[in-house]
């Protein structure tokens, strides 16, 4: 019995041998392999966005703002904001975008992104009640605002990608199937 096999089966005691405390083992790893699953697919949930970068990566809880309405209002008359959350606006396809701080109330870091979710803008600390205009780029699809002074602090970087389930199958960073 020199095969791997014999072998194995020599160690556990024979053929159908379970050694004691397997089936708590299984139950555990069963319970591991679940939380994996249920936190995968946790990570793209309608009001979350991770972003990923050199840095790491980052879960944000976020009101979506997808209609013309709530990307009007956006995050005005907002007193604060948790620290991990922000507000993620959603556009139909790809175009010109610019943002002003009109009626806001706290400082935040304005991420703009293409359709793929890569970061291709990041204007930090946009001063509250600013009416001076900031343009985000030519072929913006997503726009996520978090407090300021976060990206710096995390290190998000131009480059970054952002997974949500509102970007389209052409995702650098796509969720995972269901």
């Amino acid at each position: 019995m020199g095969s791997w096999s014999a072998r194995r089966h020599r160690l556990k005691g024979g053929p159908g041998h379970r050694a004691p405390g397997y089936r708590r083992l299984t139950a555990v790893l069963t319970l591991c392999l679940s939380l994996v699953a249920t936190m995968t697919a946790a990570q793209c949930a309608r009001d979350a966005v991770t972003l990923r970068g050199d840095w790491g990566q980052a879960r944000f809880s976020v009101e979506v703002a997808d209609t013309a309405a709530t990307r009007a209002r956006g995050l005005m008359y907002v007193e604060e904001m948790p620290a991990l959350s922000g507000m993620l606006f959603v556009y139909p396809d790809p175009r010109p975008v610019s943002f002003w701080m009109r009626n806001t109330l706290i400082p935040l870091d304005m991420l703009f992104f293409d359709a793929t979710g890569r970061l291709t803008r990041l204007h930090p600390m946009a001063r509250p009640r600013d009416e001076t205009a900031i343009p985000g780029g030519q072929a913006v699809q997503f726009v996520l605002e978090i407090n300021g002074g976060m990206a710096a602090r995390l290190g998000i970087a131009e480059g970054d990608v952002m997974r949500h389930p509102a970007i389209g199958s052409d995702a650098a960073w796509s969720c995972p199937a269901d």
